[in-house]
C-alpha cells in the first residue's frame, strides 16, 4: 500500500470562463457561498493528514500570498510560463518536489474529503461515470486498470482532475516531464499527457471511483451563479 505524503494544487490559470468573477480574483480564490474554492481542497487534504501542499500559481499570483500564513505547510510556487502554455508548465516548475502525492486542479470544490484518502494501491485517477460526454477524457479499463484514454469523450469513466501517484511513478514522470518540456518544447497540453498519452505503457494506473456529489467543478460563470446566486448581480451590473 502507498501513502500520499504531499499534494500539488494547480492554480495558475486565467479562469476566463468565470469572468467577470475572475477579473481581479484567480479562480481558486473565488468564494462560493462565502468559502474560497481552494479552502475546500486544503481543508480536505488536512483532514486526510496531508499538510505539505504546493500551490502552483500564475495569473494574479500575488493574491495567493496569504495562504502560507493561513495554512502552515502550504508553499506557494510561481509558474513564470503560465501564460504561454497549459498545466504541464505548472507541474514542470514544481517537479523538484514530486514524490508520493496527490495532484489536483485548484478549481474543484471538494464535497467529500474521503476522495482524498491518502492510502492507495497504485497510481490512480478519481473518475466519475458519465453518459455520452464530449467534454471529458474517458478511461477504458480492465479490472479497474486503465487500458486506454479517449480524448474525444464518450460514455464511461470520466477522468476528473484529482490523481494519486506512487513515489516510483512520480519520479519517473518528473524525468519524462523534464525531457518533454526541455527537449521537445511541450507546452500547450495538460500535464496528464505525459503518463496517459505519451508514455502509457510505462504506468499501471487504476481508477478510484467517485460520485457526482463528491466534488464540483465550476466550468462557467453560469455554473457559478447557479451555485451562488449572489453573483447574478455581478452579471447584471
Amino acid at each position: 500500500m502507498n501513502t500520499a505524503k504531499k499534494a500539488f494544487i494547480m492554480a495558475a490559470g486565467f479562469g476566463s470562463r468565470l469572468r467577470p468573477a475572475t477579473l481581479q480574483t484567480p479562480k481558486p480564490l473565488v468564494r462560493v457561498n462565502g468559502v474560497r474554492i481552494i479552502d475546500t481542497a486544503i481543508r480536505a487534504l488536512h483532514e486526510n493528514g496531508i499538510y505539505e501542499i504546493y500551490v502552483v500559481t500564475g495569473y494574479l499570483a500575488e493574491c495567493f500570498a496569504g495562504l502560507e500564513r493561513e495554512y502552515p505547510g502550504v508553499h506557494v510556487l510561481y509558474n513564470p510560463d503560465y501564460a504561454a502554455g497549459n498545466s504541464i508548465t505548472s507541474l514542470y516548475h514544481a517537479r523538484e518536489h514530486l514524490g508520493a502525492c496527490v495532484i489536483m486542479d485548484g478549481d474543484i470544490i471538494i464535497r467529500n474529503p474521503k476522495i482524498l484518502t491518502p492510502e492507495f494501491e497504485r497510481s490512480c485517477y478519481c473518475c466519475m461515470w458519465m453518459e455520452d460526454t464530449r467534454e471529458e477524457w474517458i478511461l477504458r479499463h480492465r479490472n479497474w486498470i486503465v487500458t486506454d484514454c479517449l480524448e474525444e469523450g464518450g460514455t464511461g469513466w470520466a477522468l476528473r482532475s484529482i490523481s494519486l501517484w506512487t513515489e516510483e511513478d512520480a519520479l519517473r514522470m518528473k524525468d519524462q516531464l523534464t525531457f518533454e518540456y526541455e527537449c521537445n518544447g511541450l507546452r500547450n497540453v495538460f500535464w496528464d499527457y505525459v503518463p496517459m498519452l505519451i508514455y502509457p505503457d510505462q504506468y499501471t494506473i487504476g481508477i478510484r471511483r467517485i460520485r457526482e456529489d463528491d466534488m464540483t467543478e465550476i466550468d462557467s460563470f453560469a455554473d457559478l451563479c447557479r451555485l451562488d446566486p449572489s453573483y447574478q448581480a455581478l452579471k447584471e451590473g
